[in-house]
């Protein structure tokens, strides 16, 4: 149980509890507050206050917050389209709507419960039970190349390298609208959207705002669409989609960042994790692993290739 108690700030005189804890607290999503005020988990001077009470400076705010139990995470034996292999190291070619590690509603599907019965106990545990060898993750409805370490001193050479910027990791993606220059750099901080916090937003505001680098490059044009390598030069949080929203070119596909009315069907964003280059934890030789696209993706390319004809 956690017990965390907040001062109201001057800034949040008359602004409503929830809408101020939102602000507050953007580790919890406003569902969490609601479900926290509905319980009656959060005290405001000393009682259970309504969502919507107007809250005063140096008012004081009690939230306690259960910490949720680790779910018994068992091997499944799903198949992986393995790039690479070898004591320290596993590289998969991770498919469409995987999930990389367990989260609410997805316990026994995930990439970690696949690696569980492919790798048993070789893999690195510094990021705890749920998340054995992972060193970076991708959406679950982003395609391609993932990291996975064996053993702790893998794991730690290649978070080193994730964090110092000297592994490259590229995308493609095919984006709406037409990018006239042939190569651009998006640098644009992002952070929690203001009304969503689970979507993230370009905001240069927001003290929760990080430094956001994105280097785009235009592989071909078809008409409405554009065909891009995105290489990330830092590695936010759904960076690629919100940085092609925000210029305007959202991804083909995307749910969430794209437009409402989509030409094609599609399961979803059409965005690929296609190499990774780095340097293997233990010869220090550099290596580029590529994952080919999934046949959606080619399919769309070749449908865009031949309406441009």
């Amino acid at each position: 149980m956690e017990n965390r108690k907040i001062i109201i700030p001057d800034e949040y005189a008359k602004s409503r509890l929830d809408k101020a804890l939102a602000d507050l607290c953007p580790d919890l999503t406003r569902s969490n507050l609601k479900r926290l005020l509905d319980e009656g988990n959060i005290l405001l001077n000393k009682k259970i206050p309504k969502a919507s009470k107007p809250v005063l400076p140096g008012d004081k705010v009690e939230i306690k917050i259960e910490q949720p139990r680790e779910p018994d995470i068992k091997p499944a034996d799903i198949p992986l389209e393995i790039l690479y292999e070898d004591d320290f190291l596993l590289a998969v070619n991770k498919k469409r709507g995987m999930v990389v590690h367990p989260a609410p509603g997805h316990s026994e599907d995930t990439l970690v419960n696949a690696l569980l019965s492919h790798c048993g106990g070789s893999l690195s545990g510094i990021n705890g039970r749920l998340r054995p060898g992972i060193i970076h993750r991708l959406d679950k409805d982003t395609t391609g190349a993932l990291l996975v370490a064996k053993g702790d001193l893998a794991h730690v050479s290649l978070s080193a390298q994730l964090k110092n910027r000297t592994m490259t990791r590229r995308y493609t993606a095919i984006v709406h609208g037409n990018i006239k220059e042939d190569r651009l750099t998006v640098d644009a901080p992002l952070g929690r959207d203001a009304k969503d916090r689970k979507k993230m937003s370009v905001n240069y505001k927001s003290a929760d705002s990080r430094e956001a680098v994105t280097e785009v490059t235009v592989i071909g044009r078809f008409g409405r669409f554009t065909h891009i390598y995105c290489d990330l030069v830092t590695g936010r949080t759904h960076q690629i989609r919100v940085h092609m929203k925000h210029i305007n070119h959202p991804v083909l596909g995307d749910k969430i960042y794209g437009v409402k009315k989509e030409p094609y069907k599609l399961d979803g964003q059409m965005l690929h994790a296609c190499s990774l280059t780095f340097s293997h934890p233990a010869t220090g030789e550099t290596m580029t692993l590529t994952a080919p696209p999934p046949d959606d993706f080619m399919k769309i390319l070749d449908i865009l290739s031949k309406e441009d004809n």
